[in-house]
């Protein structure tokens, strides 16, 4: 039942945007906008992981935020707003003129949110590189999945400017030699990408570490009860270790979300163009394969999967990484939506399977429900092996391959 509530949006959605395609636009619109959903899932299953590992930093409060308005960001904004905005400042259009351009020239609309790919894929590119480079460097990360690839990365994460240095030299290094005619377009929203997500990450640290619940939601307040700001933080039954973001921490986290699903997005609406021309079809097709990953987000901060499979955050980064090498090589080179999706999801699957091997070697060690396990410091202590009670379990462990 606990599952159903989590999904139960997600399927009421699917049977009215379905049937509401079929009975304006026939069988045949009814069946892309099923496709158009799949293809969403697919592309976007490892975006999923990455929201779990800070969704489950929030509050409550916030994850609802997340499921509600940042569903009606990704939807609207997303999928319907954001390709007409895009194309109004590429083409130099207002928006209205690029909305009825859209509707009476599909075609045309469609070439020239084309021709705005190199800004698209620049902008999404870096930012989903960052993710993917402050996860290799950080110095902090103790369980490795492949750790002679990723302690090198992990020393080297002792000087906290090596990720944007290399972001950078990324950048120029696609600019100059991968961009084509692109050059400066491609310099010009990988700046941007780059700068937003030094800001909005810098921005949650900023509050994180000022005290996350030192400022509680005053929307928050009347569930959680009369709280000032003296009162302690919020923290998840049966963690004590982990404190919940809320007020400014939590709304900045839920920037830095809602912009990981834009970028992860951008591929995903401009691809959609080669299965329909319809705004309207996509954005129901691409919005509810958006509920989907909402829901699956929640269904892993919920049974607390990310503690029980504790690779299944290496492979997600590395389809990050993958995903972003993909927008580059697609300023020039057109790759198909299909190669994404199933490069997230082999390592999303490898991962998985890493982690189910890990889980029954430390069982069969046990011959039980918990081990001992290396800490990191040299002392065994007792941890679940499974976590599987929902919450935030995953043992603290040293390097592993």
């Amino acid at each position: 039942m606990h599952t159903l509530r989590i999904f139960g949006w997600s399927i009421a959605i699917t049977v009215i945007g379905i049937a509401a395609a079929g009975v304006i636009g026939g069988a045949d619109a009814a069946a892309i906008v099923a496709i158009l959903a799949v293809l969403e899932i697919s592309l976007s299953f490892d975006n999923a992981v990455i929201n779990a590992t800070i969704l489950r930093r929030m509050s409550e409060f916030w994850q609802r935020i997340f499921l509600s308005v940042g569903i009606i960001i990704a939807v609207f904004g997303m999928r319907l707003v954001f390709p007409i905005a895009i194309v109004a400042l590429t083409a130099h259009l207002s928006p209205v003129e690029v909305f009825d351009l859209a509707l009476n020239d599909e075609a045309e609309y469609a070439a020239r949110l084309h021709e705005a790919h190199p800004s698209i894929a620049a902008f999404g590119g870096i930012f989903l590189f960052m993710i993917f480079l402050d996860f290799m460097f950080d110095p902090e990360r103790d369980i490795q999945w492949l750790k002679q690839l990723e302690e090198p990365f992990r020393r080297a994460g002792q000087l906290a400017v090596l990720p944007v240095v290399t972001g950078l030299v990324a950048l120029l290094v696609v600019a100059e030699g991968f961009s084509g005619d692109h050059t400066q377009q491609v310099l010009t929203a990988g700046v941007a990408g780059l700068a937003t997500y030094l800001g909005v990450r810098g921005l949650g640290e900023f509050f994180e570490s000022r005290g996350v619940g030192a400022e509680v939601d005053e929307d928050a307040n009347g569930e959680a009860g009369e709280s000032g700001a003296g009162d302690p933080p919020q923290r998840r039954s049966g963690t004590p270790d982990l404190v919940l973001a809320t007020g400014r921490a939590a709304f900045f986290l839920f920037l830095y979300l809602e912009v990981i699903d834009a970028s992860f997005s951008f591929d995903g609406v401009v691809g959609a163009f080669a299965i329909s021309q319809n705004i309207f079809i996509i954005a129901v097709g691409l919005g509810i394969g958006a509920m989907y990953i909402r829901s699956v987000t929640v269904f892993l901060v919920r049974r607390g999967t990310l503690g029980e499979y504790i690779y299944l955050e290496h492979g997600a980064h590395y389809a990050i990484g993958a995903l972003a090498v993909i927008l580059a090589v697609s300023i020039e080179t057109e790759v198909h939506e299909i190669v994404t999706g199933l490069i997230g999801v082999g390592f999303i699957g490898l991962a998985l399977l890493s982690s189910i091997r890990y889980r029954a070697t430390q069982r069969k060690a046990a011959g039980g429900g918990t081990s001992a396990v290396d800490s990191g410091d040299g002392d065994g202590e007792d941890v679940s092996a499974a976590a599987g009670d929902g919450e935030e379990n995953a043992p603290v462990i040293g390097t592993r391959t």
